[in-house]
């Protein structure tokens, strides 16, 4: 499923989307805002991957807007004016929809971004070469590989799927700012875990799959990790929180 949220400042416009999304069955809504400022809010809350975004707003344009998300989130554009089109496709949108939206054409346009993110996951489904205590070197770990991280001193561990772990010269900051982004997260100031081998949280402690160890959830980082994980909580009430 795609994580998608709205932003419009037409709320029969947001109706009409949302009746789109649920018809899509690979989409999942996460959200709907009419104001810039709730839509980050939905972003720094959710995993999101795709954004149906209005260009004509009162606040901030949806051109403004994008400059604010560094390129992280695939971009459909829904508007009234066929006037910006070259500059949408110019900025790499995903699709340029004109309202009114009818559902054959939202489709095709979801169906596109699905390609491309899925293209974009397969292309993190690469390695890393880490240079070793050893002087000289280096070997190969394959990210889809890597359960979690951990910072010892000077040093970093690489947690394996069937594999021993394996020490490199490098610092947690660092791989923190390398490796950051849907993948890979930092929930202590020891620790990086890999989200996809999440396999359950029990209060300050993650469980991952292939490893005996526990790994815990330090209190700077909590919020940021609970945010991520709320897209993922599946309850019988809509209105209930997430984890913790």
């Amino acid at each position: 499923m795609i994580n998608c949220i709205i932003l419009d400042d037409e709320e029969h416009a947001i109706e009409l989307l949302t009746l789109h999304v649920k018809q899509t069955p690979f989409l999942n809504l996460v959200g709907t805002a009419t104001d810039p400022l709730e839509a980050l809010q939905l972003l720094h809350s959710y995993e999101v991957e795709l954004l149906f975004l209005d260009i004509q707003m009162p606040k901030m344009t949806g051109f403004e807007f994008m400059q604010l998300l560094d390129g992280k989130y695939k971009v459909i554009l829904t508007t009234a004016f066929r006037d910006y089109a070259i500059e949408g496709f110019d900025r790499q949108v995903v699709d340029y929809l004109l309202k009114p939206i009818i559902f054959s054409r939202f489709f095709n346009a979801a169906q596109r971004a699905k390609e491309l993110i899925l293209a974009q996951e397969k292309d993190m489904e690469d390695f890393i070469l880490v240079k070793t205590e050893y002087k000289g070197k280096l070997i190969k770990i394959k990210i889809s590989d890597i359960i979690y991280i951990e910072g010892v001193k000077k040093y970093v561990r690489f947690h394996l799927r069937e594999a021993d772990p394996v020490t490199a010269l490098l610092t947690i900051a660092g791989l923190e700012e390398r490796l950051g982004g849907e993948r890979f997260l930092r929930i202590h100031k020891s620790f990086i875990i890999s989200l996809p081998h999440i396999l359950m949280i029990n209060g300050n402690m993650v469980h991952l799959e292939f490893a005996s160890d526990h790994v815990p959830i330090g209190q700077t980082y909590r919020e940021l990790f609970m945010g991520r994980m709320r897209g993922k909580v599946m309850t019988n009430n809509q209105n209930e929180s997430g984890p913790g």
